[in-house]
Formats: structure tokens, sequence, C-alpha cells
């Protein structure tokens, strides 16, 4: 399978490849800290969203000794740390490093990979061997250090949640076998499911090969007829075709306890008694330090695992004793934490802003705050300006800041309704948005 295409080499110590892309490639890692507002910005890649307790311990001492003391999760399940001083960066990465959430210098923005955060809590298949296998193999590549920080790596167990987010390179179980999209095509291939990492990683170094005359960054990126060439080629060298079009929009894991096969259920004592896992989302992707430790300290009594979604929420796998998910639950709302679906905060999502950002034309975190109501049908974000960074895929309410006021439209993919525009009246703005949601 795939074996026309050449094998990997060894990874190399240095820090860092070449981004595909002429001048180079500014998204922010572990040892390439963006400057913001706020301070110097460091994001730590966290494959697949997994921390164990001691790693989650890690990265709170990194905020507090280095930044501001908060943990930010990203719309790829990773960590920002925020605030840090402009000289941290040794210090930061030798802490990071003996922790082992830096396991190669060269590769620390190339490993960006999601996974299906309830995958073998509810029935689906569990992606750990995947995630591992594919983790050591990007690290092992010497081409792969070239992957711009954007290119993403979609481990889905079939429910089609990670597919929605158009990811570069998906691996999809199904039974004894899986699916490889690349990009967003709808055609697919169906490969031995032993094989799916490797397929992964070959099909990202051919993607990379394609890439090195246009600069792209990512598969979408690529000339519409160089596109069709690379997935032609991996087709031809990968396993038979299977077409199946990416969901539009992704079932995301409820707030609550997870009690049975593909679903979640309201924390009640009746089903909290035989939770396999809870869920809770964070308020604008945003924790203070006391919210991390007790989430950690509830990973470390239970199953002893944290799940960061692409969601901004966080998965605890369990089992859960008799009343344990309850308590649980009851303990990390009384911190602040989304538990029910029914909060107003289910579905808000935010950029981090003004003063953040400096870019932003507006506090949008405030403004969303103050614009919080009836939960809505639809996801919203807010943005401070017209890069959206972090913005969710498929269906969504999107609220731009503008020099006149806010631009409110329905993004269905790729299409756009036309918007609407609200100046500068928080009652209005919040009317709109709720009506927009709806």
């Amino acid at each position: 399978m795939l074996a026309a295409m050449p094998d990997s080499a060894p990874s190399p110590d240095s820090a860092g490849g070449a981004s595909p892309r002429a001048g180079g490639d500014a998204c922010p890692g572990t040892l390439r800290l963006h400057r913001a507002d706020d301070g110097a910005l460091a994001r730590v890649r966290i494959p697949g969203g997994v921390l164990d307790p001691d790693r989650a311990d890690a990265l709170l001492v990194a905020a507090e000794r280095f930044g501001d003391g908060e943990l930010h999760l990203t719309s790829r399940g990773n960590v920002q740390l925020r605030g840090l001083g402009a000289e941290c960066g040794g210090g930061l990465a030798a802490l990071l490093t003996d922790a082992g959430l830096l396991p190669s210098a060269a590769h620390e923005r190339a490993r960006n990979i999601v996974a299906s955060p309830l995958a073998g809590l509810d029935g689906s298949p569990a992606l750990g061997p995947w995630l591992t296998a594919l983790d050591g193999l990007v690290c092992g590549s010497a081409a792969a250090a070239s992957l711009s920080g954007r290119f993403l790596f979609a481990l889905d167990d079939g429910r089609g949640d990670v597919d929605a987010l158009g990811a570069d390179v998906t691996l999809i179980a199904e039974g004894a076998d899986c699916l490889l999209r690349i990009g967003a095509g709808d055609e697919m291939f169906r490969i031995p499911a032993g094989e799916g990492p490797r397929a992964a990683l070959l099909a990202a170094e051919a993607f990379l090969r394609a890439a090195r005359d246009s600069g792209a960054w990512r598969v979408k990126d690529l000339p519409d007829d160089v596109r069709a060439e690379l997935v032609h080629a991996i087709g031809s060298a990968a396993g038979d075709p299977v077409h199946r079009p990416r969901p539009r929009t992704a079932k995301t894991p409820e707030p609550g306890a997870v009690t049975g096969p593909h679903g979640n259920a309201a924390a009640t004592a009746a089903t909290a008694a035989t939770a396999t896992a809870i869920c809770v989302d964070v308020p604008l992707g945003q924790l203070t330090p006391a919210q991390w430790q007790l989430l950690t300290d509830t990973a470390r009594r239970y199953g002893n695992e944290l799940r960061l979604t692409p969601w901004r929420g966080i998965v605890v796998p369990g089992p859960f004793d008799e009343g344990g998910a309850a308590e649980a639950l009851r303990n990390l709302a009384a911190a602040g934490l989304v538990t029910t679906p029914e909060s107003p905060w289910t579905g808000v999502g935010a950029c981090i802003g003004h003063p953040g950002c400096a870019k932003s034309l507006s506090d949008v975190r405030a403004e969303a705050g103050a614009a919080v109501g009836p939960v809505g049908r639809l996801p919203v974000y807010w943005s401070g300006c017209e890069r959206r960074c972090g913005h969710p895929h498929g269906e969504w309410i999107d609220v731009v800041a503008t020099p006149g006021g806010h631009r409110i439209s329905h993004v269905r993919g790729e299409r756009r309704d036309p918007p609407a525009t609200v100046r500068n009246d928080p009652a209005a703005l919040a009317a709109t948005v709720a009506a927009a949601r709806a």
C-alpha cells in the first residue's frame, strides 16, 4: 500500500524545517513565539488533544512561571500560553521537553493531529494506537519537519466529527479498514486499518513534493490541477476508491456524562452511575489555574487522562464510580465550566480580541459575554478583524468587528448569506445575533 512513495528518513536534530511557502511560516509554536499586545504567545501542540495529568501539571507550571497563568484552548485541541516574557523561550522549552511535550524540536509545529475525542468511550473504535503511531512517524520523518504549522491531520472514529474540520489528511475508521481522505474532496481510498498512520504520513510527504512550486501551506492552497494530480497519485498507490462527501457540520460532544454507545446524557444521578466519561465546555476556551487544576485532579482520580477537543472543550475519561460523574460535574460547574447543553455559553466562541491582539478592532470577548442569551441552534463566533482566527467549520454565525460596527452573516461551509450590519448598539447587536442563531 502506497509502496510507490519513498520511505521517510530519520529526524534531524536541529529545530524547524523550512516552510514550503516563500517567506516562511509564521505560525507560532513553543520554540518560535508570537509577539502579541499582551506579551509573547506560545502554542503547545497536543496530538489528539490527549494529556496525562503529569503533563497537564507541567503546562500549568509553564503558564504560571512564564505567562499570565491562564491556559487557552485552540480550535485544534492545542494549548496556548499568553503573556509570556520575551526572554522565556529557553526555560519554556526545557520545561516542556522534560515533561515529554516536546519530543522533537524539528517537528514541534508539525504535530498537528486532531482525533475524535469520544473515541473508545461510547462504543466507537479506540484511536490511541493510530495516534501514537502517526505522531511517532511524523517526528521520525525529515520531510515532515517542513510541514506548515497549519497543515492538519485528522483521525476520525467513524462518527464524522473531526472529518468535518477539513483536515489536509484524514483517516476514518471503518471496521477492519480505514478510509483515507486528502483535503476536502469527496474521493477517499480504502486501506487496511493497520496501514492507516503510515499512509497518512506518506500522503503528507507527497503533498510537500506537490507544493514545491506553488508554495502551498495546505492541500486546499494547491492549484486545482496540482491537487487533482496529488489525489490521483495517492489513489494509484493506495486502495479502492470510495466516494463520500465530507460532513458539513460536526456532531460535537455535548457537556455532561457519556453513558452509552454513541451518545451523551444529562448528568442525572441515574445516568451518571454508568458514565464512561464526562464532557465540559470552556467558555471562550480560557481556563484559570484553578479550573485547570480541578480538571487535572479529576482526571487523576478517575481515568488518568484529559482529552482537549477542537471545540474548546475537555473530555475526562472514566470509568466513574457510582455518583462520581455527577459529583465531578457539580464541582466543575461550580468552578465556572459548562456541564450541560442548556448553558447560554454553549456554542459561543471568540478570538482573543482587543487588547490582546493589535489587529482587533474590538474587545469581542466582552461583547460575546454581554450578548450571551438563550441557547442558539447554531454556533456563533466573534472575530475582532477579518482574519477570523480560530473560527469554526461547517454551519455557523459569523460576527466580525468592523470600523463601522459588526457584520453578521450565516456561513454554510463555503457559502455565506448576505450579511447584516449592526452599528454600535449593544442591545441591537445581541438581538441580531440571537435571531441569527435561532
